[in-house]
């Protein structure tokens, strides 16, 4: 019964019986979208991003085998050998410990840190595995992690821009994405968890899915508002409502299908086994998968309407529109929509159109034959 309600109602959006004023109330998308990025800026610049040891470079020791995973003991070690490093100690898995420190100053103090691990954790020296990343190696990484991200956002600026043809529809795009990026990465430096490569790698993963989701809600705009200086019953914004109407149940249901795996992945293997490596393209993943959903919805096309509608000939038409629609029920003597009222003073021709109405043939654009 709830399936075939779904579907009744995913039918009915489809076919305009069912419709939500999304693109009519973009301020206030707008606003929601402000404050959340303002937020994001403001949490980024104070608390900052916890950037890995493969962009800050450092040295790192991994202790296996302990059975006290209590992370004291860590920075005591780490403090009898070097008192100036600020260790970072992160669980990894059921029985293993990694700890992250500034670049010692020798092989010697690397060897004397392990052995000071071992000690404090009861464990041979051999349980304890180090490695190191120089500052030059983290410094290349990120700025290729930076680079790749603005590759992305010039690929996809000229993609939509020759796909659609239209580059307000590019430019809202672009300006949705960036919200996505800023939003989820606000969301990463509040939670704290480490930005690695892996994490990189997660978020231009939903820069792409994000991408995908807004390619096809523009899709089904940009066939809603064919010929849309040819007709006199709707406005381009409420055209283009309709598309973000009609595309609304395939991003929900994108969005959940795409974020199940993502939060069992999130919840069960960074969670319940520790798994540091899953959780830090998982919370991107789950992050940005849901606002990358939520921004092709309530940002992408009302930007791109907002922009349209400043636009000489699409203002034009809808000050046409509307001043037929008020002529017409100033002619009627009625301040209503009223069917019957319309169709007596014989305005149903300049009437939006309303939910569940089917116009037919008539409805077409009239094209101009070639001469």
């Amino acid at each position: 019964m709830a399936a075939r309600s779904f579907a009744q109602w995913g039918n009915d959006l489809y076919t305009g019986r069912k419709s939500y004023p999304i693109v009519q109330q973009r301020k206030r998308w707008f606003i929601v979208v402000g404050v959340l990025s303002l937020l994001s800026v403001i949490v980024i610049a104070v608390q900052g991003l916890n950037l890995g040891l493969d962009f800050r470079g450092g040295s790192e020791f991994t202790v296996t085998s302990i059975t006290d995973k209590s992370q004291e003991p860590a920075v005591d070690a780490v403090h009898s050998i070097a008192p100036d490093a600020e260790p970072r100690v992160s669980s990894v898995g059921e029985s293993a410990l990694r700890v992250q420190t500034a670049e010692l100053a020798d092989e010697d103090q690397v060897n004397a840190v392990r052995q000071a691990l071992a000690d404090a954790y009861g464990v041979d020296v051999n349980e304890v595995a180090s490695a190191f990343v120089g500052p030059t190696w983290g410094a290349d990484v990120s700025s290729r992690a930076l680079w790749g991200v603005v590759v992305f956002i010039g690929l996809v600026a000229v993609f939509m821009a020759i796909y659609f043809r239209a580059w307000r529809m590019s430019l809202a795009a672009i300006i949705a994405l960036l919200a996505d990026l800023l939003i989820s990465a606000g969301v990463y430096a509040a939670v704290g968890w480490e930005v690695t490569p892996s994490t990189i790698i997660g978020f231009l993963t939903i820069l792409g899915y994000s991408l995908y989701d807004k390619v096809v809600v523009f899709d089904k705009v940009r066939e809603n508002t064919a010929g849309i200086l040819d007709q006199t019953r709707s406005t381009y914004a409420e055209r283009a409502n309709l598309g973000v109407n009609q595309t609304l149940v395939r991003s929900i249901n994108t969005g959940v299908v795409a974020l199940l795996p993502v939060a069992g992945i999130l919840f069960i293997g960074a969670f319940a086994l520790g798994a540091g490596t899953l959780r830090d393209i998982s919370l991107s993943l789950f992050v940005g998968i849901a606002v990358g959903t939520a921004s092709s919805i309530f940002l992408a096309t009302p930007l791109e309407v907002w922009l349209r509608t400043r636009e000489p000939a699409i203002a034009a038409h809808t000050r046409k529109v509307e001043a037929l629609r008020a002529e017409r029920l100033a002619d009627a003597g009625e301040e209503s929509d009223d069917d019957a009222v319309l169709a007596a003073a014989g305005v149903s021709g300049h009437r939006q159109l309303q939910p569940g109405e089917h116009l037919g043939n008539k409805a077409q654009p009239r094209r101009r034959r070639p001469r």
